[in-house]
């Protein structure tokens, strides 16, 4: 752990080199023309290091000169009507761009890949999946396992961290934060502040999985506290609220880590961590111990009694540190860049690896990665389509028409539901999804949107529409059967 002011300050510039590859617009620009509210989401790290490097004093042109190679791809950039990323095309992504510059540049092949970082802010870094089981039994990309992954998700002794992984906030808008600041002298009259999911019943309906039931025992245990201001309605006055508080619970979600953190520490509200085994940003250099306080998951029903009961010298100590506009600007991605911001966090995180060491040179013609390791579907250029599915994409890639492809992860766009509308029914005796095709009626219609939100994330709903794509011809009968899928294929 750091000491605030002295690693917060360090300086990246003349420590080490970084050398940009220049890949085709597709794996970044094009994706970002095509949808750019992946500039505002929380994984928005990608677009800004890229963004960031290229004007960098760090970036060299001499690629034999660097000590880091970056490959500027935006994996987590293709989102649901509702703004979620959709993890499915990422590995296939990332093997297309290793793959290109393992052909066009010989660094790579020297390492394979032990000198390059990567930019991976989704929910489960390069496992590349939303659920955590199904993150789990992924694993790492195995041809990112050599390289340091800069990434959002830090849990200890988990798969989707590796041990050389630098961890890093998430993307909050600084301008937006900026406008909603209040004077430094208005009181902190809130105790306890809070406001998020405490139940996510489309995708967790029976409860206790979700957060692994830390939010849902702070509802239960709190709600009727006077000490907490805590509730799933998001005012207008969110930023104001946080600057008003003492303490600001930053729980678990699907994932250890949320926004909240950084606006917390931006807003000078003492962040009460509750996910075990966090591994929080840039710890190396940020002292969380002493700006925070950690509850531990089974201890949520003492929260008050915790609280309450921290000296409040010791509390003005944090707000103090809080208030160190260095701890500010490590968790921030300003545009334009400041020094000790979190762009400049990462290439001291590098600069602290280097020099490397010589036994990740590998001798000429030798191989430690295995391009064949994965997921079968990790490994085919996509699905394959026909008269339903539109024209590939840049990575030889079948989509579906955009109503179609919104309508099937819950958007609800009138073309799809007019051809292919397909009822889900959940099999109790099998735990199972099965699908098929029933004549419509407007009731029917919402209903099965209903239930397709409801089901969104499952995987196995997104595989039985894409194997009905691949198996049906354009002629085929609204009332002719699609597939089913095993709810844990």
């Amino acid at each position: 752990m750091g000491s605030a002011g002295d690693v917060l300050e360090d300086n990246p510039v003349g420590r080490l080199k970084v050398y940009v590859y220049e890949l085709p617009s597709k794996y970044n620009k094009k994706l970002l023309q095509k949808d750019p509210r992946c500039l505002t989401h929380m994984f928005a790290a990608e677009i800004f290091m890229h963004r960031f490097l290229l004007s960098s004093p760090v970036r060299t042109r001499n690629p034999d000169e660097a000590d880091w190679f970056y490959t500027p791809i935006y994996p987590t950039c293709d989102l649901t009507p509702t703004g979620l990323p959709l993890p499915f095309k990422s590995p296939r992504m990332m093997r297309s761009a290793i793959q290109l510059i393992s052909s066009n540049w010989p660094y790579w092949n020297r390492t394979e890949g032990a000198d390059h970082f990567f930019v991976v802010p989704h929910d489960f870094g390069a496992c590349f999946h939303y659920q955590e089981e199904k993150a789990i039994e992924r694993g790492i990309l195995p041809l990112l396992q050599r390289a340091t992954l800069v990434q959002t998700f830090g849990q200890r002794n988990h798969v989707c961290l590796d041990e050389g992984s630098i961890t890093i906030p998430p993307f909050a808008p600084p301008q937006k934060m900026q406008a909603h600041l209040i004077p430094q002298d208005v009181p902190r009259s809130i105790f306890v502040y809070f406001r998020g999911l405490f139940y996510d019943v489309n995708n967790d309906p029976e409860g206790g999985y979700y957060a692994r039931g830390a939010r849902a025992a702070v509802w239960e245990n709190f709600k009727n506290n006077p000490l907490f201001d805590i509730s799933t309605d998001h005012p207008t006055t969110y930023y104001e609220d946080m600057q008003r508080s003492i303490f600001c619970l930053c729980p678990l979600g699907w994932a250890p880590w949320s926004p909240r953190l950084v606006e917390a520490v931006v807003f000078g509200c003492i962040p009460v961590i509750i996910a075990d085994d966090i591994v929080l940003p840039f710890a190396d250099a940020i002292p969380w111990e002493e700006i925070g306080v950690f509850v531990g998951e089974k201890d949520v029903p003492e929260l008050d009694t915790i609280l309450t009961s921290i000296p409040t010298e010791v509390i003005l100590r944090k707000q103090r540190l809080l208030a160190n506009p260095s701890m500010k600007r490590a968790m921030l991605f300003p545009q334009p860049a400041q020094p000790g911001d979190a762009f400049h966090q990462i290439l001291n995180g590098l600069a602290r690896k280097l020099p490397h060491d010589r036994s990740i040179y590998l001798k000429a013609g030798e191989k430690v990665l295995n391009w064949t390791a994965g997921p079968v579907g990790d490994l085919k250029p996509c699905l394959q389509g026909n008269g339903l599915i539109g024209d590939r994409d840049s990575f030889g890639c079948h989509l579906r028409r955009e109503g179609e492809r919104e309508a099937a992860m819950g958007g609800g766009m009138g073309a799809f539901w007019g051809t292919r509308v397909m009822e889900i029914v959940k099999k109790h005796d099998s735990g199972g999804l099965l699908w098929k095709r029933i004549k419509l009626t407007p009731t029917r219609k919402a209903n099965a949107k209903t239930r397709l939100r409801r089901v969104w994330q499952n995987e196995a709903v997104l595989r039985a529409c894409a194997e009905a794509d691949a198996s049906n011809s354009p002629g085929v009968s609204n009332t002719e059967s699609c597939t089913s899928a095993g709810k844990n294929e």
